[in-house]
């Protein structure tokens, strides 16, 4: 009788004990080993196929004079002056469109009158190319720094305001009345139930942003401007400096790359609530 109960017991003991959780750290260094692999291949193909013939290297340089052309831009200070001048602009046009298009967005998704007020004029300006709104943000802000910046922030005002109000319009509804038959007050059910619920799609929204933040402003620098990496682009063409050309490309993924992580970074430490997903 005893001989029976014993696996018995053995494999309920088992089923009780948590499984293992499988290893972060392997899987997380076998994903970076696979995506650097990805990019080594990349800059190899780079590298060799201008130095087979099979493009003519003046209009594609092999990766190592890029290389070395961004070096000297780097060390010659004219890179970190381009950068600089690009960085103050996207990040000021991508830090007012989110003071202004997140507030704007949860109003849209919570309340009804609103969206129904607003959502016809939004969506004509949404469906505005920001690059054709240039010249206007020139002819009434002037040549300088505030029209690249509310260019910037008119281009990156609609993926924040877009998800903010989707995410909102789709919280869970058995949560909110889960909250409010637990008593919590319209104002408490919004910031602890609405507001931890659109993070997420909030982070989502703004990382786009981000991105779309660069393509503008470099348009934009390339349309007019004495300063910034589209610039620098425009300027290396027109003097046929191709390795500086890509050079000034290659800081602008590196650019957007940084942004990107810093984005997810942030994400990860407001949304530590959330329950880790293997």
């Amino acid at each position: 009788m005893t001989s029976t109960l014993e696996p018995t017991d053995e494999r309920a003991e088992a089923a009780e004990s948590p499984a293992p959780r499988p290893r972060r750290g392997r899987r997380r260094s076998v994903t970076l080993l696979r995506g650097s692999a990805a990019v080594i291949a990349f800059l190899a193909v780079w590298e060799v196929v201008p130095r087979l013939g099979l493009v003519d290297r003046v209009f594609l340089p092999p990766f190592s004079e890029v290389l070395a052309a961004w070096w000297q831009l780097a060390v010659s200070g004219e890179l970190g002056e381009h950068l600089g001048a690009s960085l103050v602009r996207a990040l000021g046009g991508l830090v007012l469109a989110v003071v202004v298009a997140i507030p704007l967005g949860i109003a849209l998704g919570w309340y009804r009158p609103v969206a129904e007020a607003l959502n016809p004029l939004l969506e004509i300006f949404r469906n505005t190319a920001a690059l054709a709104l240039l010249p206007v943000f020139v002819l009434l802000l002037g040549l300088g720094e505030s029209s690249k910046i509310a260019l910037v922030m008119f281009a990156c005002s609609w993926p924040i305001l877009l998800n903010t109000a989707s995410a909102v319009r789709t919280v869970d509804p058995l949560l909110v009345r889960s909250a409010r038959s637990l008593g919590f007050g319209a104002g408490a059910v919004f910031r602890k139930v609405v507001l931890p619920s659109t993070v997420p799609t909030l982070f989502t929204g703004v990382r786009l942003a981000a991105a779309v933040s660069l393509l503008v402003l470099v348009a934009a620098e390339m349309a007019g401007a004495n300063a910034g990496l589209g610039y620098l682009i425009t300027a290396a063409q027109f003097n046929v400096e191709v390795p500086q050309m890509y050079a000034g490309i290659l800081t602008i993924s590196l650019l957007g790359l940084g942004i990107n992580q810093l984005l997810v970074v942030l994400e990860r430490r407001v949304s530590r609530w959330r329950p880790a997903t293997g």
